[in-house]
């Protein structure tokens, strides 16, 4: 597939390239990203080059991961967004935003767009997201955007080299109020505790 743009009410997410090499580098010194996300760390120039000129390109080019940059109208990055194919109608989200933009929306306001956009798109069925236990700025994003929080994953993310239990989350398209490409049967039991809620 073709790098798309989209667009939401205050951000653009569009593909990162060669122009951005300067300011993923820069983004990615904030101790939260590298703590957080599984990014190397250190990270150094190279690891931003191979990213914005290989990783990013191939993975749009091989369907694999779609890497948007969050971009405010004057060009100023905010924070980046991946969702990576893990299975057929299924991907999973990841995000991290720049220090001085945090707290403020951004990165909600961008999953929800990638989310409509992977269910309608890319015809996903569900949207996993996950994040290391104690990563609460990353959980209130999930649950901001709709997502459903599953439960603790015991030993389920490698960052830097240390394997640590991860929160899971799902989204599915009903939750925003699309069609799936799949039909879904819930769990017997699933429609009457809704009912009953």
């Amino acid at each position: 597939m073709d790098p798309v743009t989209l667009t939401t009410e205050r951000l653009l997410l569009r593909t990162v390239d060669r122009r951005d090499t300067d300011t993923v580098y820069a983004a990615a010194q904030d101790p939260d990203i590298q703590r957080w996300t599984t990014i190397p760390s250190p990270y150094l120039r190279e690891h931003a080059e191979g990213f914005v000129e290989q990783a990013v390109p191939e993975g749009w080019a091989e369907d694999a991961m779609f890497t948007f940059g969050l971009f405010l109208p004057s060009g100023v990055l905010v924070g980046m967004l991946g969702i990576t194919m893990r299975s057929l109608g299924t991907g999973e989200i990841g995000f991290w935003a720049t220090k001085e933009h945090r707290r403020n929306g951004y990165i909600t306001e961008a999953t929800r767009a990638a989310a409509h956009w992977s269910f309608t798109t890319l015809a996903l069925d569900r949207l996993e997201w996950r994040a290391e236990v104690g990563n609460t700025a990353s959980r209130a994003v999930a649950r901001a955007t709709g997502f459903t929080l599953e439960g603790t994953l015991r030993s389920a993310l490698t960052n830097n080299g240390v394997r640590r239990d991860c929160w899971m989350g799902s989204l599915l398209p009903s939750d925003l109020g699309l069609p799936s490409a799949a039909p879904y049967l819930p769990a017997a039991g699933q429609n009457s505790r809704k009912t009953a809620q």
